[in-house]
């Protein structure tokens, strides 16, 4: 969805929410203390008489039980440039205004007594690290990288990062999670807003495939199982490492590394059924027999149980694919793809009669946004890679076979079409009532979280430091008379 560079007052609260979000998710240090409970108003005190005299400590600003170092503002800027991001137009009163508003939240969390999750938290440190080294080569470069002494040092600082973000997160979940909009409260916000200038709303896709899946062999199958057996023997009879079998045999390349190691939690699933629940019917020391999933064949070790979490280690095997089964598949969604253009099915049926692909069969093959659970794609969000694959389709053109590989299949084959598009147009109440109604709650959490923050700074201890007073804040966190 892009809006009109001349929208100014839309535009302004727009940029302000995206600003807000991408500064709060984005990877931050954790150059900032926390002040333990106990100690705050006395390390507080401290902070400030230092602050006052010649800041020594650096110390930018103390909002709560947290301050903010001026080294903080200059990460901010290097963690977005590290991810990829444009600093351009961020002024450095800005980043240190986002991290006030990210403090203040996080006090307020503290106080309010959100829980965070620490195993989910860590479970989200290791996904990060898995997928940061793969891309970057190996661990050791992510860590020299980001220039820390150890991979420790690395995990130890994300994790602070990570349950930062989320404090601050869930508080501004929590202001504005019983938030609604009326019919009328979104006719007056387009009356009011967009009317008089309409933004403009991108191409949209409505998409559909067919999924074909070759299948795998009993006989390749019993192979892995034996396999894995022979593992389980090996361990158990000769005292063998299952961390060092995963390592090497393992095709889980989430945890190839760590030798095969998740960290499970009974109150929040994170893998899928199958493994949970062999997972969670272990006792300490035991490993289970080859159990199947979506993703291969398993067996799991149960390292330790620490309350409601469960350190488990498993090793990952996969069924070869023949060539003839490949083929057949092949075939397959080939003689789909000729009805269809023949006329003698529908995509919609053709899917209902070929498709593996159980999420899209049953309705058409009709693929829906994961981001909004509804059946529109904007052309400008698209995945890449889908974007390739439809860009030049007509309305109702099926695609040729295409090839792709996932974590659950080594090879699927897929037809494509583009059941309807919605060509770029001025914003239009009636035709795109549920994007207007979406902006206008997105406006009154915003405002929602404004007046909580207005009323919150009043009441917090704050105390912002030397030339950062001198910077002209949106909020006022120097506390003046109105």
């Amino acid at each position: 969805m892009q809006l009109k560079t001349n929208n100014l007052r839309f535009l302004t609260k727009v940029k302000y929410i995206v600003l807000s979000i991408v500064l709060l998710s984005s990877f931050t240090t954790m150059a900032q203390e926390i002040i333990k409970e106990k100690e705050a108003t006395k390390e507080v005190k401290k902070a400030i008489d230092l602050s006052q005299r010649i800041k020594l400590d650096g110390v930018a600003a103390v909002v709560g039980d947290y301050v903010v170092l001026d080294s903080d503002i200059d990460k901010e800027f290097e963690q977005i440039q590290a991810a990829g991001g444009s600093i351009e137009g961020i002024t450095r009163c800005q980043m240190f205004g986002s991290l006030l508003e990210r403090k203040l939240l996080m006090h307020h969390s503290i106080q309010d007594s959100i829980e965070v999750n620490d195993a989910e938290i860590r479970s989200n440190v290791d996904q990060q690290i898995n997928s940061m080294s793969q891309q970057i080569g190996s661990v050791d470069k992510l860590v020299a990288y980001y220039k820390k002494g150890s991979e420790q040092e690395l995990r130890d600082e994300m994790f602070e990062i990570n349950k930062n973000s989320k404090m601050a997160s869930m508080m501004q979940q929590k202001i504005v999670e019983d938030i609604e909009v009326t019919p009328e409260e979104v006719r007056q916000f387009f009356n009011s807003q967009l009317k008089e200038d309409p933004p403009m709303f991108g191409t949209e896709l409505k998409l559909a495939q067919i999924v074909v899946i070759p299948k795998t062999t009993e006989e390749e199958k019993q192979k892995v199982i034996n396999r894995l057996k022979e593992f389980r023997e090996d361990i158990i009879d000769n005292g063998a490492s299952f961390t060092t079998k995963a390592v090497l045999y393992t095709e889980d390349t989430g945890s190839k590394r760590t030798g095969g190691k998740y960290t499970l939690n009974r109150k929040r699933p994170q893998m899928v059924k199958e493994f949970r629940d062999v997972a969670f019917s272990l006792q300490e020391g035991e490993i289970s027999e080859p159990f199947e999933s979506q993703y291969g064949y398993h067996i799991i070790y149960l390292e330790k149980i620490r309350g409601q979490e469960y350190d488990v280690r498993h090793i990952l095997l996969k069924p070869k694919l023949t060539k003839e089964a490949i083929k057949e598949a092949k075939e397959k969604i080939e003689n789909a793809r000729k009805k269809i253009v023949a006329g003698e099915l529908t995509f919609a049926e053709a899917a209902l009669e070929v498709s593996d692909e159980k999420e899209t069969k049953y309705e058409g093959g009709q693929l829906r946004n994961p981001q909004t659970q509804d059946f529109v794609f904007p052309l400008t969000k698209i995945d890449p890679e889908l974007y390739g694959q439809v860009q030049n389709l007509k309305n109702n053109e099926v695609s040729a076979v295409l090839q792709e590989s996932d974590r659950t299949n080594q090879i699927k084959f897929k037809l494509i079409t583009v059941t309807d598009r919605i060509d770029e147009h001025e914003a239009n109440f009636a035709k795109d009532y549920l994007k207007i109604k979406e902006l206008a709650l997105q406006d009154k959490q915003l405002n929602a979280i404004a007046k909580w923050q207005e009323e919150k700074i009043m009441e917090t201890f704050i105390k912002i430091n030397g030339e950062h007073r001198d910077c002209d804040f949106q909020a006022n966190w120097l506390k003046k008379d109105k």
